[in-house]
């Protein structure tokens, strides 16, 4: 189950976020995560399954470029290969899709994950060696709002 973030899911999700480190997320990313929770409430979301949390992702809106971005997607490493994380990125592509404003979509990930959003038409506009970290690479990518 795709819902609101509740700030009571909050330890759960650090906790998780911290099973990820370091294979996908540099240890110096909890900090930033922790504080993206306590400004991205509303537009952050938590997966369930049997009533137990999963992982969570956000998205929100950039007005800067008219991008709708999808954000901080993780999920406990059992559950992983289940289809979570594609439900939850057509989750945000349909309500970020339906912002007038959104005249595209990016996300930022690394070297890891980026395979996985070109599933969904995302092409690579930008790679950074070591930008999250030592060894985790920026991958920019984008796709329009069709």
């Amino acid at each position: 189950m795709i819902r609101p973030y509740k700030p009571n899911d909050k330890e759960t999700l650090l906790q998780l976020f911290e099973l990820n480190t370091p294979q996908y997320f540099d240890k110096n990313e909890l900090h930033d995560f922790e504080k993206y929770l306590d400004k991205n409430a509303a537009t952050y979301l938590t997966i369930e399954v049997d009533h137990t949390i999963v992982g969570g992702t956000g998205y929100y809106i950039n007005e800067n470029d008219n991008s709708g971005r999808i954000t901080w997607i993780f999920f406990d490493p059992n559950y992983s290969g289940q289809g979570l994380g594609r439900q939850s990125v057509e989750y945000c592509l349909e309500v970020l899709g339906k912002d007038n404003r959104v005249e595209k979509f990016i996300v930022t990930t690394s070297q890891l994950a980026y395979q996985f959003f070109e599933k969904f038409g995302y092409t690579t506009m930008r790679i950074e060696k070591n930008y999250w970290g030592e060894g985790l690479d920026l991958y920019e990518m984008e796709k329009p709002n069709k």
